[in-house]
């Protein structure tokens, strides 16, 4: 299971690092690229085994206040042309911010509870 949680947070930090580089046409490339690049960290850390449990319940915190933050008005989808393209996009980044804080809910588990197994 130990090595289940190391491989699954590799997938995850490539998948931060594609979701940070993707940001490059947005007009707020910097603070996307910083939200999915300190997951990208804090999944390098949780595989190298020096995440503390701190650090990762406190970045889902983090993450699930921006996902409240960034969560619009009115949920119309994610696909453009189906709705108001700022809800769409206010979904879409909402929706980001809760993937990464469910994972580090997850790094934030292992931690506290895994070693007990």
């Amino acid at each position: 299971m130990k090595s289940l949680f190391k491989i699954l947070s590799l997938v995850f930090m490539i998948m931060f690092i594609y979701a940070a580089v993707v940001q490059y046409n947005d007009p707020d490339v910097l603070l996307w690229c910083t939200i999915y690049g300190i997951a990208a960290l804090a999944s390098l850390l949780f595989f190298l085994g020096k995440l503390k449990y701190n650090l990762a319940a406190l970045l889902c915190v983090v993450y699930l206040i921006a996902t409240l933050w960034n969560w619009p008005a009115q949920f119309e989808g994610l696909t453009i042309g189906e709705g108001d393209i700022v809800n769409i996009e206010k979904g879409r980044e909402a929706l980001g911010t809760l993937i990464v804080s469910l994972i580090m809910l997850a790094y934030a588990l292992r931690i506290r509870f895994g070693s007990r197994s």
